[in-house]
């Protein structure tokens, strides 16, 4: 039988993520912020090339 689960390179690209979005400012106050946390928590290497991804609605 094949083991189903999350694997660990999903589990390394979220915690890269959430160090990433964490250390550029990427924090959760409002709904804005919360998109845009996901964002740079998903799309980290778009971060570390200096892409804003912080949203203003």
């Amino acid at each position: 039988m094949r083991r189903r689960g999350v694997s660990f390179g999903a589990v390394l690209w979220l915690i890269i993520g959430l160090v990433v979005a964490l250390s550029n400012g990427y924090g959760i106050t409002n709904f804005s912020s919360l998109i845009s946390f996901l964002l740079a928590l998903f799309l980290w290497p778009l971060v570390l090339l200096g892409v804003s991804l912080h949203l203003q609605f």
